[in-house]
């Protein structure tokens, strides 16, 4: 079966075009800009053919019809025509608690996708716009699946996902913690099962995603049970521009102090974490090599950046009563040599000791054990396939299946 997986961005189509249940990658690209007066497009298939192009793109049905033209491309195209695809897969960040897995689409599911917008403004809008511009493209009789990134997490229990604020702002407005990334998070932790030999439902685990957005999440029997984004994927960790944790006293504070309230919201989710307190960069390379050069405020950063991870994963050992591995994965977790260590280390108390030489090697996609041979938690590098979890679950609904 072959299957088109989309991830869309307010600006921006990620896809990869699969062979399942193989898992083959026949083609993937990106569409960026879109909306721009200039957008990118590029794609590049399993024999290595390639295409570029530079164009005004409107909109995310433009930008769809675009890469229906570059799948189809004769010359440097993956298939012959659209009629091919078998079903499409999306991503969606907010399912809210209506959504506990990932499901086929229709319009009480886009409804879904919809009234969960406030919560996601800057994500559900666009893939509510991926989905319905992919209908129109490729027409109705093309099943279309939905995987939430909080669907993994709605197993959460009440004691975890709710706030201590009054219970009314739980039944009149849903404020409760929902948690993110979890099609990562349970990728991993799926795989890690299989490296440790360990039955799927019997694993326990800290799994850390590390990119721009960072977030970990407490794994008991293989399923989520707490994890450190909240309401919004503003709660938890540092991260590139994102606050995290933080004394919500300080909203009130600034608005004393003459901010308003969507300054305060651009401040703590677009000028904030590594970005605001180094002044310099929201990513760790450029970072690293400006701590190596003597900057303070940037070693100052990572150092937040790594002291928060080492509160999370003790306090997560905790929730636990210990567990069989930690994972790590994302930009930073899968290269992020110097940042696992720093993250990691004098942690022996807990059990993890990392080995340098391991640590060192684990790069550019390549997954395994970082800790020594008597450490007694495991940390393993474990690369996401966020797009590879979406086609499986895809495959598995149409197929008759169940996604988990």
């Amino acid at each position: 079966m072959k299957i088109l997986v989309f991830n869309c961005g307010s600006s921006s189509i990620k896809y990869q075009f699969y062979d399942m249940p193989s898992g083959k990658v026949i083609a993937k690209g990106l569409v960026q800009r879109i909306g721009e007066k200039m957008a990118d497009a590029n794609q590049k298939t399993e024999s290595g053919k390639e295409i570029k192009i530079q164009m005004p793109i409107a909109d995310h049905e433009e930008a769809i019809a675009e890469i229906v033209k570059m799948l189809t491309d004769k010359d440097n195209g993956a298939i012959k025509s659209m009629a091919e695809v078998e079903a499409c897969g999306h991503r969606v960040v907010h399912g809210g608690d209506a959504v506990s897995g990932s499901v086929l689409i229709d319009a009480k599911l886009e409804k879904i996708i919809e009234d969960f917008s406030d919560l996601a403004p800057l994500h559900n809008p666009p893939n509510l716009i991926g989905i319905k511009a992919s209908k129109k493209v490729l027409g109705d009789k093309v099943p279309q699946v939905a995987c939430f990134d909080t669907a993994f997490h709605a197993s959460i229990p009440e004691k975890a996902y709710l706030y201590a604020l009054p219970y009314e702002m739980y039944e009149k407005f849903k404020i409760r913690r929902y948690g993110f990334h979890g099609t990562s998070h349970r990728y991993v932790a799926r795989k890690a099962a299989e490296m440790l030999g360990i039955d799927k439902y019997k694993l326990n685990a800290i799994t850390a995603h590390l990119g721009n957005g960072c977030s970990m999440a407490a794994v008991k029997d293989g399923k989520s049970v707490d994890t450190s984004m909240g309401l919004t994927p503003l709660e938890g960790l540092v991260m590139g521009t994102r606050t995290g944790d933080f004394d919500p006293a300080i909203i009130f504070y600034l608005l004393k102090k003459g901010y308003e309230a969507k300054d305060i919201d651009g401040i703590c989710n677009k000028k904030s974490g590594l970005i605001g307190i180094s002044g310099l960069s929201n990513d760790v390379r450029d970072l690293e090599e400006k701590a190596k050069a003597g900057e303070k405020r940037a070693k100052l950063a990572l150092d937040i950046f790594a002291y928060r991870i080492k509160k999370y994963v003790g306090s997560y050992l905790a929730v636990l009563n210990g567990c069989d591995c930690v994972i790590v994965t994302g930009g930073i977790g899968e290269n992020g040599v110097t940042m696992r260590k720093r993250a990691f280390e004098n942690l022996e108390a807990l059990g993890i000791k990392i080995d340098d030489a391991k640590n060192a090697v684990m790069v550019g996609g390549k997954g395994g054990e970082i800790t020594t041979a008597d450490s007694k938690v495991k940390v393993l590098v474990v690369p996401t396939n966020e797009e590879g979890a979406i086609a499986g679950d895809t495959y598995a609904l149409i197929s008759g299946g169940s996604a988990n």
